[in-house]
């Protein structure tokens, strides 16, 4: 079961096409990345899924909900953090939690109590004396409180320090290991690298990869630096995975691509006094996947 599907959406405003055909699945109970720069329709795909716009074209399900039609009962199990956090600057932060709540119709003092100290917000505060930090974590907690199926988090980790990020992403682990899924947007792929166990990649309005991270880790590139013995080059060609940036009579550079066997067997027959293999970079092959596009389009 998917917690959230969308087939062929598409969003155009007046002649601007901002999603082009975006087929994306969110299995149910999983840590999922939705990874693009800004301005690539993150936002305007996470207020289609939430009732807030209609589609253009095609179809988005929530929790089996159809996004628009049946949107109210498929946001009673939603929790939802904006990009931008705006919140009521008269009132304090328990006053706001409470207010939410209300509306909700939900009593959920004790999970306010337990995130609270999680994230250590002062609610007694009203919101317009917040730091920018503290209204984010008021965001988070109104958001998680009423522990919801689906939890949507648009770029989350803004203004916030290392140790209330590392509390979130523990939360975070916590909610899909309970059954239950988070969407979560970002433009950096280190921390969706880091917390989520499958992503999909968005570029201007298009879906050009969904895949889970270990299989992405395999279609990346390692860094390999090679110190040979002396000035003795193996004299068998280097195997085709490596592509060579510099070689000189001493050492060689550059990246691998695929199983490591291979690599390790050419190796074994060189004369090598010093080898270091890098872990996978992802990074490197997002970048990748964003040039080839770009020479796509201008082709």
């Amino acid at each position: 079961m998917a917690a959230i599907e969308t087939h062929d959406l598409c969003k155009r405003f007046g002649p601007h096409e901002v999603l082009r055909k975006v087929n994306l699945r969110v299995p149910v109970g999983s840590r999922f990345g939705f990874l693009g720069p800004n301005g690539a329709g993150k936002t305007t795909t996470i207020r289609i899924l939430l009732g807030l716009l209609r589609a253009s074209g095609g179809a988005a399900r929530v929790l089996g909900n159809d996004a628009w039609r049946d949107g109210s009962r498929a946001r009673a199990n939603v929790g939802y953090l904006a990009g931008d956090v705006h919140l009521y600057g008269d009132l304090t932060g328990r006053a706001t939690l409470a207010f939410l709540d209300g509306a909700r119709g939900r009593d959920s003092r004790s999970e306010i109590q337990r995130l609270t100290r999680r994230f250590d917000l002062e609610l007694d505060k009203r919101v317009r004396d917040y730091s920018r930090g503290m209204k984010q974590k008021l965001g988070l907690i109104q958001a998680m409180m009423h522990r919801p199926q689906l939890l949507i988090l648009d770029e989350p980790t803004i203004a916030l320090d290392p140790l209330v990020r590392e509390a979130l992403y523990e939360e975070l682990r916590a909610v899909s290991a309970d059954g239950r899924t988070v969407l979560f947007s970002s433009h950096t792929l280190g921390e969706v690298e880091r917390l989520c166990d499958e992503l999909a990649i968005l570029r201007k309005g298009r879906l050009i990869e969904q895949a889970r991270v270990e299989v992405l880790r395999t279609r990346a590139l390692r860094r390999v630096d090679v110190t040979f013995d002396g000035e003795r080059q193996p004299a068998e060609p280097t195997p085709e995975g490596l592509t060579v940036a510099h070689l000189s009579a001493t050492r060689l550079s550059g990246t691998w691509s695929g199983p490591m066997p291979p690599l390790l067997a050419w190796l074994a027959r060189a004369h090598v006094r010093d080898v270091t293999i890098a872990p996978p970079d992802l990074e490197d092959l997002f970048l990748a996947y964003y040039t080839d596009h770009v020479a796509e389009e201008s082709t």
